[in-house]
């Protein structure tokens, strides 16, 4: 339920800007759901979770609406067989999961309150005009992913009271201060190291490449030296913003709409006030209280015998926000101040002086300065900026509604794109190199491009794929025009690349040789100092690293946290590195790691292993739940 409410608003991308963002509660563990039996009736549900139906109807919606966002993915081919029985045993697999967790949460008593509810009404921004909650944009906002505000509520409170459960399982997890010294002693480890790096350069001057190593190179490695397969696109593109100037807007339009939205430009009362603050040492002392009170009062009789208020704010407020101002509290309505502040100020006249007014703060003296009333900014004096508005709201509507009408055109296979663009008005271009690995200009190389015209059926030659979203507000429709597959280089033209790639290997390997035979000779008790001074290079003495030190080469570094730890003598090894060259290192003692001194990275090695053993929890919880559901399912479900 709350899975197809998500699948909607994912299905309508152009609505991004204006909808929910989904509210599916998604869990990542599969397996098995308990008692599961087979019927092979003909049942009238498509499946019974501990007595509970769900209709055929309501799985094979689901269905079709899933089915329509894996078609858009696969921009237009056909899913085999395999694919889609994988995918509609993954959806019941989903209601199952999202059934038997909701059941647990309404037997366990968890509620979401009308309160927690309208909580979330409020601070959806979706149901928002200018920050605010809008009851008409919200109605808005739910009619468009196809629900009515009494279902969306209902599926809005069951997600919150599973995620209750779920907040209740993972907050029922914590670390004993032996476990939290264990993940100490383990990630804050140090070890003293010492170790010299072997340059690749001080074993190339004997190196000899000729033709025939080039070649033998080659052909061992032709898969590095073979040209990035390729297409010659054509595309016709679909972009929000060209569509915004093709908006007309006419007066009586705007003016319709302006009174839709009129109560975003009601801006409230504003007073300008100024205030001292006197803060109470200790909230809980009655003298510390009175003590204030007593200094508010006198601050109270200076100030009406004629004292200057800013001075005294400068003197006397515990404001510091305020205060180096003299007190200037400057413009604000109602809700910018606390209760009890906020009724004071608002009952007062221009230039009056407040008694002492108590806020958890302390005791304020208020000085009302001027009133700015409510009031509502008139059409001719917002015209710009609304009629700006109109039009990209406008557009985004259009938008959608080419988008739909395009994709119809591509799936019905007529015409070219040539036409099809002209139809739709759409700028075409071409791209003479778009390749598998990086795509090309102007469209880039998206993930979602690359798979649409790097298809099987694209590739063939002829069709029209798309529609695709490169973004939210540009849609692209294309055609391959010539495929080149994957093709060897000439060994020529790729001759330095062999060469510099022969030296690297050879070099690195000789240097590993030469490691290899250091660390016989340390393991001899030959000092480690002889040894490097024999190898023509030089070490720093040996130092305590961490395993996450980023003054130490990765390999060497993970190298020394995977030996024993030392017996009474170090524990040499020797190790290629990646970037050509080798490496010879010595772990000579090993101290258990501590909290404390590295607070940050505690306070996140610890955030880890809690969210390790919360979701090992959660997905051991759901999986008894499973184990223990009486499932009926219908076998012909999607039949």
């Amino acid at each position: 339920m709350l899975q197809n409410l998500g699948d909607k608003l994912k299905s309508q991308r152009w609505l991004a800007t204006l909808v929910l963002v989904p509210l599916a509660l998604i869990f990542a563990i599969w397996g098995a759901y308990g008692v599961v039996n087979m019927s092979f009736g003909a049942p009238d549900y498509a499946l019974r979770v501990n007595g509970e139906r769900i209709s055929n109807q309501t799985i094979n919606r689901a269905w079709q609406e899933r089915q329509a966002q894996y078609q858009q993915m696969l921009n237009g081919s056909e899913m085999t067989d395999e694919m889609k029985s994988t995918l509609q045993q993954k959806l019941v697999d989903e209601f199952i999961r999202n059934t038997v967790l909701r059941q647990r949460a309404e037997e366990d008593g968890y509620r979401a309150t009308p309160q927690e509810i309208a909580e979330y009404m409020h601070s959806e921004p979706a149901f928002q005009v200018d920050g605010k909650y809008d009851p008409r944009a919200a109605s808005i906002a739910i009619a468009r992913i196809g629900m009515t505000d009494r279902a969306f509520l209902n599926e809005r409170s069951q997600s919150m009271a599973v995620g209750q459960l779920n907040s209740a399982i993972e907050n029922s997890e914590f670390m004993t201060p032996a476990e939290l010294d264990r993940v100490y002693a383990l990630e804050n480890e140090q070890r003293e190291l010492r170790y010299a790096v072997l340059p690749a350069d001080h074993f190339v001057s004997g190196l000899k490449i000729d033709d025939a190593r080039i070649k033998a190179w080659y052909d061992a490695h032709s898969a590095d030296y073979m040209t990035p397969e390729s297409v010659k696109l054509q595309y016709a593109e679909l972009r929000l913003d060209a569509l915004t100037p093709q908006v007309s807007v006419k007066p009586e339009d705007l003016q319709a709409y302006y009174e839709k939205v009129k109560a975003r430009y009601t801006e409230p009362e504003k007073r300008h006030a100024h205030h001292i603050l006197i803060s109470i040492a200790d909230p809980k002392d009655a003298k510390a209280e009175a003590a204030a009170l007593a200094r508010a009062n006198q601050i109270e009789a200076d100030l009406k015998s004629g004292k200057d208020f800013a001075e005294l704010a400068k003197k006397n407020s515990a404001d510091p926000g305020s205060a180096a101002q003299g007190g200037d509290l400057g413009w604000a309505d109602q809700t910018a101040f606390v209760g009890p502040f906020a009724d004071a100020l608002f009952s007062m006249q221009p230039g009056q002086i407040s008694d002492p007014v108590k806020t958890q703060f302390g005791y304020h003296i208020i000085r009302l300065d001027e009133i700015r009333p409510a009031h509502v900014r008139g059409l001719d004096e917002v015209r710009a900026e609304l009629e700006t508005e109109y039009r990209r709201d406008q557009a985004a509507e259009l938008f959608g509604d080419r988008q739909e009408k395009l994709q119809q055109r591509v799936e019905s296979g007529s015409g070219d794109l040539d036409a099809i663009a002209k139809q739709f008005d759409l700028p075409t271009g071409e791209i003479q190199d778009f390749t598998r690995t990086t795509g090309g200009a102007p469209l880039g190389g998206s993930p979602a491009m690359l798979a649409a015209v790097f298809n099987d059926d694209m590739l063939a030659g002829g069709k029209i794929g798309g529609p695709v979203a490169i973004s939210d507000d540009h849609l692209v429709i294309f055609r391959v025009l010539e495929h080149r597959a994957p093709a060897a280089q000439s060994i020529a033209s790729v001759r330095d690349e062999i060469i510099a790639a022969v030296k690297k290997s050879e070099s690195t390997a000789a240097a590993k040789s030469a490691a290899d035979n250091a660390v016989k000779q340390l393991d001899g008790g030959t000092p480690f100092d002889q040894v490097v001074r024999g190898l023509g290079i030089s070490s720093a003495p040996a130092a305590y690293v961490g395993r996450n030190d980023p003054q130490i080469p990765m390999q060497v570094r993970q190298e020394a946290f995977q030996v024993p730890h030392p017996n009474g003598k170090p524990v040499d090894r020797a190790v290629a590195l990646d970037n050509g060259g080798a490496a010879v290192l010595a772990v000579s003692a090993v101290k258990p790691g501590a909290g404390g001194t590295n607070p940050q990275n505690d306070t996140q090695l610890v955030i880890q292993f809690l969210r390790r053993d919360r979701d090992a929890s959660m997905n051991a919880y759901l999986a008894e739940l499973q184990r223990r559901a009486n499932v009926k399912r219908n076998p012909k479900i999607f039949e």
